[in-house]
């Protein structure tokens, strides 16, 4: 069965990690009086840095350190049908589809993806339009490699405030953090942190809108809107406690459209043009909803992905009816972050690259398009396609490369 395209009404622990060992913490605490002790948290090296020294690590510590990025998963009832037939009859196993990307994000130091849907219980597992996935999606993703996922969409409030806590206890279950959607006020207000290279990495995540379903009655922060003023908020509060790199995903654009719309444009201008005392607030935005791939481009000294295409779904449908190859294109962004030469400075990226992906639906399985054309496959169309758009709004001239 065919994929319909999304509704798009417009409303507002110790791990040893790809290039050696780093800590992972769990997420923290989100009662009230935690979330007032985050700026002074010491214990876990993943959360903020205390008030007294914002780099947090010595200089000589300090190391370049890549992060991965890759589009939605979008799991159709097809994707988890895939699943349940991958797991054998039991159960659902997503880590067979996602094993083309593993060589590439096992290799980053973090890897960010975005889980568009909400998960379900009990087996009462849906795709479109009212998406519910099956919980075992979080376990694949944390076997892939992926440290956090950003869960604010369209889709985060199909299932109300239940499904949103079921999400979230999923990823926490398998070890993935997240960010975009909460289960308490003060869940809201605490990025997801990372760790690498020394820096601490904080990602924020907002969406356009949630298909005309309201924001449940005394929770309003059961997922984060795009909100120009609250993003910059958000992030200087993060730098105020110890971000070194912020990162913010947004859930954005317009669907099938392959070049960013003028609110990306707009949106992505503005963000990237905050600062304090000089320094960015922003350091790195990827995007994602549009189904397809868009450009990538380094606006205001900071490099913006407008949409990174769809890492799994299943056979799409655009607006027209018409089954449409391009939401099963993707990309995966891949930035180097290099430390600052005195405290206090930016971490700059000193590398920017992507890698043309692909899901090709009728094993269930997602491509890594350069790699498959090293094999003999015949993909260099879809390839070529994928580098045209990513290269449309002149990243080359800024040094975006692609890899492998």
């Amino acid at each position: 069965m065919r994929q319909r395209a999304r509704i798009t009404r417009h409303t507002r622990t110790t791990a040893t990690s790809r290039n050696g060992p780093r800590t992972r913490c769990p997420r923290p605490a989100t009662t009230a009086a935690a979330a007032l002790l985050i700026a002074g948290a010491t214990a876990c090296s993943s959360g903020p840095a205390p008030a007294h020294s914002p780099a947090g690590v010595a200089a000589a510590e300090r190391r370049s350190f890549t992060l991965a990025a890759s589009g939605d998963v979008l799991p159709h009832a097809s994707i988890i049908r895939q699943a349940r037939a991958d797991a054998d009859g039991d159960g659902y196993d997503f880590a067979p589809m996602l094993a083309g990307a593993k060589p590439v994000i096992r290799k980053a130091d973090l890897a960010i993806c975005h889980m568009e849907t909400v998960y379900g219980a009990d087996g009462d597992y849906s795709g479109y339009p009212a998406f519910q996935s099956p919980p075992e999606v979080a376990r694949a993703l944390r076997a892939t490699g992926y440290d956090s996922c950003s869960t604010a969409s369209n889709h985060t409030l199909d299932a109300g405030a239940a499904g949103v806590r079921r999400t979230l206890d999923a990823l926490d279950k398998a070890g993935v953090k997240h960010a975009g959607s909460a289960r308490s006020a003060a869940e809201d207000k605490t990025p997801a942190w990372l760790r690498a290279g020394g820096a601490r990495v904080a990602q924020l995540a907002y969406t356009y809108g949630t298909n005309g379903y309201p924001l449940p009655k005394r929770k309003p922060w059961t997922v984060d809107l795009i909100d120009r003023a609250k993003i910059v908020a958000d992030a200087r509060a993060a730098r105020k406690v110890g971000a070194d790199v912020v990162v913010v995903s947004l859930h954005w654009g317009t669907e099938w459209q392959d070049e960013p719309d003028r609110r990306q444009l707009r949106l992505g201008k503005r963000l990237t043009a905050s600062r304090t005392g000089g320094r960015p607030d922003i350091d790195l935005i990827i995007g994602t909803h549009a189904h397809v791939p868009q450009a990538y481009e380094k606006v205001n000294g900071t490099w913006v992905v407008y949409g990174m295409g769809d890492q799994i779904a299943g056979d799409m449908i655009n607006h027209e009816g018409a089954r449409d190859p391009r939401g099963n294109q993707g990309t995966i962004g891949r930035f180097t972050f290099a430390p600052p030469v005195r405290t206090g400075a930016r971490w700059k990226v000193t590398k920017a690259e992507f890698v043309p992906m692909w899901f090709d639906t009728r094993p269930g399985r997602v491509v890594n398009l350069n790699r498959a054309l090293d094999r003999g496959a015949d993909v260099r169309g879809v390839r070529d396609r994928v580098r045209r758009v990513v290269l449309s709004r002149g990243a080359g001239k800024h040094g975006l490369v692609m890899g492998k």
